[in-house]
Order: C-alpha cells, then structure tokens, then sequence
C-alpha cells in the first residue's frame, strides 16, 4: 500500500517552490501592467517594449521550470 506521506524535507521544498512561483507570478503581472502603460503612451519605446517582453517571457519558464519541480515525475 503506497502512503501518501511526505518527508518534512519535501514539505518545506514544496513550500518555497510555491512561494518562488508566487513571486515570479507577481512579477509576470507587473510586467503586463508596465508593457501596457508603455503602449499607451503616443510615442512608445518598442525596444523598451520588446525587452519587457522577452523578461516576461523569460518569467513564463521559469515558472513553468518552478511548477515542474512541484509535480513528482510519474512513470508510466
């Protein structure tokens, strides 16, 4: 019978996967704000606009990477 039990070592991982994650979600949300505030002004930096991007970008891997580290690898 497999237990469902976790080392505290695990746990405390797990929580500061979430709380990095959390952080760059902030982060990625910040950047939506700044990218759009930027567009809307009449003469916008698009090279300005375009590196914002590519971070939020950027900041949607790592996250990804962060969620990954979170879901146990399942063999099938």
């Amino acid at each position: 019978m497999a237990s469902d039990w976790t080392s505290p070592s695990e746990d405390a991982d797990a929580e500061r996967f979430e709380a990095k994650i959390f952080a760059l979600r902030e982060e990625h949300r910040a950047l939506d704000g700044a990218i759009q505030a930027l567009q809307e002004t009449a003469p916008y930096d698009q090279i300005g606009i375009m590196r914002l991007k590519r971070r939020k970008l950027a900041l949607k891997d790592e996250i990804a990477h962060w969620e990954d580290q979170l879901t146990p690898d399942i063999i099938a």
